[in-house]
């Protein structure tokens, strides 16, 4: 990207996602279109600062941990 990140700005953004998400859920929207939304706009931050190659290994990256089960390990609620 072209600008770091600091933690305190790392955390503020993860904070404001989180109201996001909650504020998606109090209007009873639908997980899957909770989580597209919410793929599409970070794909689209990548995109305009990134190369697709860096999106792309990103983008394997999560394939390799929903494939090895990372994220399943996490013990949230699945259906």
């Amino acid at each position: 990207m072209d600008e770091e990140a600091s933690p305190e700005q790392i955390h503020r953004a993860g904070e404001m996602i989180e109201d996001l998400v909650r504020s998606m859920a109090e209007e009873d929207l639908p997980p899957l279109a909770v989580a597209s939304a919410l793929l599409g706009g970070a794909l689209s931050v990548l995109s305009a600062h990134m190369p697709d190659e860096a999106i792309l290994r990103i983008l394997e990256n999560a394939m390799d941990g929903v494939r090895s089960g990372a994220l399943r390990d996490a013990g949230e609620t699945r259906q």
